[in-house]
């Protein structure tokens, strides 16, 4: 390509330039949202649809029991207990056993770490919505 035509196929009017500025800016906001600070490693384990689930439904319930959280997303026991045993492993939720006469019963509880992936999870959604909606 010709040195000028290069010149000429990145000149922009001035308007161009404020918006693609705009545009750069709002995906800078977005993309420093991910892989920041001390849970990188666990960010996107909420990001799947069946955890961000549990997560948001513990964030508005003090407490959720297995029963509870199966009847609420239709899930089979073995489906709902590895998603929640992962959520426990990465200390985003906590379950405790009891038993209830003779059935046992798993309390869910959402834990600050949690809490704090799931507000960083929405302030993302918040930034990419923001982008979005002003380009």
């Amino acid at each position: 390509m010709a040195e000028s035509s290069k010149r000429s196929a990145t000149r922009r009017s001035p308007a161009e330039g404020e918006a693609g500025e705009r545009k750069r800016a709002a995906l800078d906001a977005v993309s420093s949202s991910i892989g920041k600070g001390p849970d990188s490693d666990h960010d996107r384990l909420i990001y799947e649809r069946i955890r961000l689930g549990i997560v948001s439904a513990l964030a508005v319930h003090d407490m959720l029991t297995f029963s509870e959280l199966k009847q609420l997303f239709g899930l089979t026991d073995g489906n709902l207990a590895g998603h929640a045993r992962k959520l426990e492993q990465a200390g985003y939720v906590s379950c405790r056993k009891v038993f209830e006469g003779r059935s046992p019963r798993s309390e869910y509880r959402l834990l600050a770490k949690g809490r704090r992936a799931l507000e960083r999870y929405l302030e993302h959604m918040e930034s990419l919505i923001a982008a979005t909606r002003h380009s």
